[in-house]
């Protein structure tokens, strides 16, 4: 199926469908973004965001905290409901909160920004003035990937070319809508605007505006990540996205650039040995080649051993972590003791 229309409406010629389509899938399978920790040239592989691995580490880094992931939001009042239940009902029940806790807590992918799309088709001389405004071709074929999708705009001086990512979006959503996407990205997840949505601590609102406005291989999504990942490590604010689906990319980031310290610390803090060992187990897996890596794996350190480790060659906090531990271990001998 086709269909056509000037800039902002679509178009593709049904007798170009199949060729075109395997033109851009080829294309599609080139420039879509491998993850952020895949390996690089002749350097030995690292591993990926999606591995097994690192995803069992980052899960249990996040936490399931059913109060925080079935909280109440904004909308119509309604009377609450009561059930009575008998202790296996009740059982049961909280079998299946936990069982969609967990599906609310997948988290979204991490991928590298996509290349840009600058493939002209023709430079057709003999069309040029004849137009005014841009033409965009759009296959309206429902049973083709979006990725796949044959997109083409023809330029009022005659170049016909492949589509940008960004026209690509646009043309997607006017024809096959998706819930919670615009068109136009709204204003909010401009730079200038984001500083308001930080101070009001909306991290977590605006990532789940983000996931459903773009793609997360495009350059916005990876933006507004990475600005509210680095908010959060300035102001120290971890616990707002602790047991929400955002976490496991925020401590993803935060170990790719070797800016830990601060989480570390907050670990510590609340008493979350474990998940410190996690996230020095991650970093170790992400950077083999460092110094804390090479003595764990020699002296076959854990726990409170493998922290002070970890501090003393990797950490630019390394006294705040030294009295963060101290403070545990007075903490948990005073406990002991009564």
């Amino acid at each position: 199926m086709a269909a056509v229309g000037a800039w902002g409406s679509a178009v593709a010629p049904a007798r170009l469908s199949r060729v075109a389509r395997a033109l851009w899938a080829w294309r599609a399978r080139r420039c879509l973004g491998q993850d952020a920790g895949a390996a690089d040239g002749g350097k030995a592989a690292k591993p990926s965001f999606a591995d097994e691995a690192v995803q069992n580490l980052l899960y249990k880094m996040t936490g399931l905290n059913l109060q925080k992931v079935f909280r109440p939001v904004k909308k119509e009042l309604k009377p609450p409901k009561y059930k009575l239940m008998t202790e296996a009902q009740l059982e049961e029940a909280t079998r299946k909160a936990i069982e969609e806790a967990k599906e609310k807590l997948i988290m979204p992918p991490v991928l590298n920004e996509r290349e840009p799309i600058d493939d002209v088709l023709a430079e057709d001389k003999f069309l040029e003035g004849t137009e005014s405004t841009k033409y965009v071709f759009t296959d309206l074929t429902y049973s083709i990937p979006h990725r796949e999708r044959f997109i083409v705009v023809r330029e009022p001086n005659g170049v016909l070319r492949k589509a940008t990512w960004e026209e690509r979006d646009r043309m997607i959503q006017i024809f096959f809508p998706k819930e919670g996407r615009r068109v136009i990205p709204p204003v909010i997840f401009k730079d200038e605007h984001l500083v308001t949505v930080f101070q009001q601590d909306h991290h977590e609102d605006i990532l789940n505006m983000c996931i459903a406005q773009f793609e997360p291989d495009s350059p916005d999504y990876i933006r507004v990540h990475h600005r509210t990942y680095d908010d959060i490590e300035k102001h120290a604010k971890y616990d707002l996205l602790r047991s929400t689906r955002h976490f496991g990319g925020m401590v993803w980031y935060l170990v790719n650039k070797k800016k830990t310290d601060g989480l570390l610390i907050d670990m510590i803090h609340r008493d979350l040995l474990d998940d410190t060992t996690s996230l020095i187990t991650l970093y170790h897996m992400v950077h083999p080649e460092c110094q804390s890596a090479e003595e764990a794996k020699e002296g076959k350190l854990q726990g409170v051993d493998l922290i002070k480790v970890f501090a003393k060659t990797e950490s630019q906090k390394e006294g705040y972590i030294q009295l963060a531990l101290q403070a545990y271990e007075e903490a948990m001998a005073t406990s002991t003791a009564s």
